[in-house]
């Protein structure tokens, strides 16, 4: 008789990309679950994934004010309510929570079920919400080993990130169909994250010219960002947001411009992807990108450049030295030690999942 997994994590794609990792591993042993937001992203991907899904309300943990800093409380207690219903439910053997707000509820309704936790966190340090969710969590997986400094002694454990096995069998060949390119030049991917990057989108677009000079530009620009002034430029294809097709423009790319979340750092350092960095500022977060990049950039896997920085000069130079130094980030990401992630955490869910 298989055992029962519920899922959380959501807000971005970087909170439950590692969660659909590790189903694919555990959908031979386990019954799997979701609760997340009722309109949140993890809840479209959930549903092409057919996997049971529970939404519940939420409410964003804001370390600034807002008026609605006065109402969400209320959301996130009706979410516990709701979690712990679902998780009566469903009875499963254990939860494994990947972050962001709408976790908080769900872990601790789980707690409250004496049903054990297992957290994992992507950033250098952990977050707001998984702040307040660790006192409730049996164990708590890491991505860097700096990060085990910040965890209470014995919780923390080192895993790195389960990587989707399908960004290993990307095919440039289809990418190429799909933004009309051929192979005459190499190709910048543009990644703002799911929800874009306002200041990233305005330095590329900037830039077209010049880089269209030496470049195909493939640009992720983020929900309702796109630019139709655009349309039809030859060697620039612009998307709003991939899914399926991620793996292809992976595959397909010799350079990645990406902000700097823990997750889709980890993936550029598994493909070898020579990569510019552009963290979210100090001002529009709590830095953990920014200390993402810096370890990257010590390490020798990436060139960063800071948000408050980025034009069409900084960019374009910053393109230009990758170029010239591409093989030197290449080999510095194929020296990097790599854990067996799914090793470890899946040894973790199966001793704590009893």
């Amino acid at each position: 008789m298989k055992k029962k997994i519920v899922f959380t994590g959501g807000g971005t794609a970087g909170h439950v990309m590692p969660n659909i990792a590790l189903m694919e591993k555990l959908k031979d042993d386990y019954e799997i679950y979701y609760i997340g937001s009722k309109n949140g992203i993890e809840k479209t991907l959930m549903e092409n994934l057919s996997v049971p899904y529970t939404g519940i309300s939420t409410g964003k943990l804001r370390r600034y004010f807002d008026w609605k800093n006065f109402t969400d409380p209320f959301r996130v207690i009706k979410g516990f309510a709701e979690a712990r219903k679902a998780i009566k439910s469903i009875q499963p053997d254990i939860c494994f929570s990947k972050g962001g707000f709408v976790s908080v509820p769900v872990v601790l309704a789980a707690k409250s079920s004496k049903i054990p936790v297992i957290i994992h966190e992507s950033d250098m340090t952990p977050g707001l919400a998984n702040k307040i969710a660790i006192p409730a969590a049996t164990k708590v997986c890491c991505n860097f080993v700096e990060t085990l400094e910040h965890l209470p002694k014995g919780k923390g454990v080192y895993t790195g990130t389960p990587i989707r096995s399908e960004l290993f069998k990307g095919s440039k060949e289809e990418a190429e169909k799909i933004c009309g390119f051929d192979d005459t030049k190499p190709v910048l991917l543009v990644v703002g994250g799911s929800t874009g990057a306002k200041s990233v989108n305005e330095a590329v677009r900037a830039s077209l010219d010049i880089l269209l000079e030496k470049y195909h530009v493939v640009h992720l620009c983020g929900k309702g960002k796109a630019d139709a002034s655009f349309d039809g430029r030859a060697g620039y294809k612009q998307i709003e947001y991939c899914d399926k097709e991620m793996k292809d423009m992976l595959a397909l790319a010799d350079i990645v411009i990406s902000r700097a979340g823990a997750n889709a750092i980890c993936e550029l350092l598994a493909l070898k992807k020579p990569n510019i960095l552009i963290p979210l500022s100090a001002n529009a977060s709590r830095g953990d990108q920014i200390l993402n990049a810096e370890s990257f950039k010590k390490q020798g896997f990436s060139y960063v450049l800071q948000d408050e920085e980025v034009n069409e000069k900084s960019l374009t130079k910053a393109i230009e030295y990758v170029t010239e130094n591409r093989d030197k980030y290449i080999d510095a990401m194929k020296k990097a030690k790599a854990s067996d992630a799914f090793a470890v955490i899946i040894d973790l869910i199966n001793k704590t999942a009893g």
